[in-house]
């Protein structure tokens, strides 16, 4: 098999749960009824893919920057058809990061990179999803000297 080339296994466990594994080995239940809330749907595992891949790529690219992030999080929203098969059409990520003194542009760079560059989820859905970016920047509070 090639490196390219991607192998994963989904097999029903009963009661509309199903067992998804990676290559990685690292298993993921799965729940076809999204009513009951037991497990994620694969559109659910969808959802946080594109903001994980994103989020993947953004923080290093920010630490390669030097930029200080001391806390980082990605906010996803997806909008689906009205129709079947309901796919998404629109996702919307905004990037969360704190740090001391990160600067937007920086940050900017990062997500563009990231969105046009570097996440595989992203050019996955985006033949057939427009995705959106916003950010915004919390200072960090200095931390405290020991003995002051």
């Amino acid at each position: 098999m090639s490196e390219n080339t991607y192998k994963a296994t989904v097999q029903y466990a009963g009661d509309d749960f199903f067992i998804g594994t990676p290559p990685s080995g690292h298993a993921q239940i799965m729940d076809s009824k999204g009513d009951r809330k037991a497990a994620p749907t694969p559109l659910e595992m969808l959802l946080v893919s594109v903001a994980a891949c994103t989020a993947m790529d953004v923080v290093p690219i920010l630490e390669k920057k030097r930029q200080i992030v001391t806390a980082y999080r990605a906010e996803i929203t997806g909008t689906r058809a009205d129709d079947h098969p309901r796919k998404f059409v629109k996702f919307h990520i905004h990037h969360i990061v704190h740090g001391r003194s990160i600067s937007e542009k920086a940050l900017a760079d990062a997500i563009q990179l990231s969105d046009t560059k570097y996440c595989s989820v992203a050019a996955t859905v985006r033949p057939t999803a427009e995705i959106t970016t916003s950010y915004e920047i919390i200072e960090a509070e200095p931390t405290a000297v020991a003995g002051s």
